[in-house]
């Protein structure tokens, strides 16, 4: 799918043990990358990143935290990555409210280290800033986000990313500025994702766990907020935008260094009830629970991304539609239990990579 391109490349993932990075860092593995893992402990035992083993095949497995700036400065010096993928963050909207502070210090000055790091090695050529969909200020508007449109966020999670879009926006133009790159030899892009669900994903406050945990104890499926909408797409969909970008930015790498929405199509864009009840349909049983709170935190009832940029600009385009979406995932959940969930997770990349 990428030529070959990423084959003993020296990688760095932060964020590695997480849902994407653990994918992520299954598919670097697999194409023959030297991929080097910075994370905290991985959410639970269950974790995609600890079924599948990866932390053991890749070259180091490392425990860091983002925050603490100096030793993320030490790994890039002691294992000089080419290509790095900042993945690592505290990742959830609910979480935010309880947990503000914590929020902006890993979302925002976390990133901060990370750009610092990148600034101080003279190897690394690429860097993919990975934030969300919410970085955008939210209107709750009919029509997709596109990449200029202003950054924001009700809620401290959504703030924190849009913040740290701010600040890899200043990174770039201040200190790796594409017009003086024969300076210092240097792309960052930054990369915007929709709701993404996969295997091995089970945090809290997430539709697709919260459906298999109920379904796995025969409970019904409790819905907060049936009515909102979002760009649901599964985890090898962004991944593919984000390898894609860092090899284009490899390439060419003045031309690419700027922010880019990885989304569904518009069949994608679909209301959470609509999304539970798939995935009652491809497990094969449960049913759901309408828990709607008119006193809840708030939470953003309608985002979609404008994903015309990736596809002209990139060639990039999504290659499952919903039903392959949920299908695919629901599949993992159905068979970690019993299957070597790494050769799980290699199958799905290579069934994806087919379609």
């Amino acid at each position: 799918m990428f030529d070959n391109f990423y084959k003993n490349k020296r990688v760095l993932i932060t964020g590695h043990t997480g849902f994407k990075g653990s994918w992520l860092a299954i598919w670097l593995h697999r194409m023959g990358a030297e991929v080097v893992g910075m994370a905290l402990d991985p959410y639970s035992e269950r974790d995609n990143y600890v079924l599948s083993g990866i932390g053991g095949k890749i070259k180091a497995d490392l425990r860091v935290d983002i925050r603490d700036a100096e030793k993320v400065k030490a790994v890039f010096a002691e294992y000089k990555p080419e290509i790095v993928f900042h993945l690592a963050a505290q990742p959830l909207v609910r979480l935010s409210y309880q947990i503000p502070v914590e929020t902006y210090q890993t979302n925002v000055m976390g990133s901060i280290h990370v750009l610092e790091a990148v600034r101080a090695t003279p190897g690394v050529k690429v860097a993919v800033m990975i934030t969300t969909d919410k970085c955008y200020e939210n209107k709750e508007q009919i029509w997709a986000y596109r990449e200029n449109e202003p950054m924001g966020g009700y809620d401290p999670y959504s703030s924190s990313k849009g913040a740290a879009e701010i600040a890899i926006s200043s990174w770039r133009r201040s200190f790796f500025n594409p017009a003086q790159y024969a300076k210092h030899g240097k792309s960052v892009a930054s990369a915007r994702a929709g709701n993404v669900i996969g295997g091995g994903d089970w945090a809290q406050d997430r539709i697709l766990p919260d459906c298999i945990r109920a379904l796995e104890s025969g409970n019904p499926i409790g819905i907060r907020s049936p009515k909102a909408v979002r760009p649901w797409q599964h985890v090898l969909e962004p991944l593919s935008g984000y390898l894609l970008l860092a090899k284009k930015m490899w390439e060419e790498p003045t031309a690419y260094c700027e922010g880019w929405n990885f989304g569904p199509e518009t069949s994608g864009i679909t209301p959470v009830w609509e999304v539970a009840q798939a995935v009652v349909k491809a497990y094969g049983q449960g049913s759901l629970q309408d828990l709607s709170d008119p006193d809840a935190v708030h939470e953003a009832n309608l985002l979609m991304l404008d994903i015309s940029k990736a596809r002209f600009g990139l060639g990039w385009r999504p290659r499952l539609d919903m039903e392959q979406t949920i299908a695919l995932t629901v599949d993992w959940y159905k068979r970690y239990r019993d299957t070597d969930v790494y050769a799980l997770c290699v199958e799905q990349i290579e069934q994806y990579i087919g379609q």
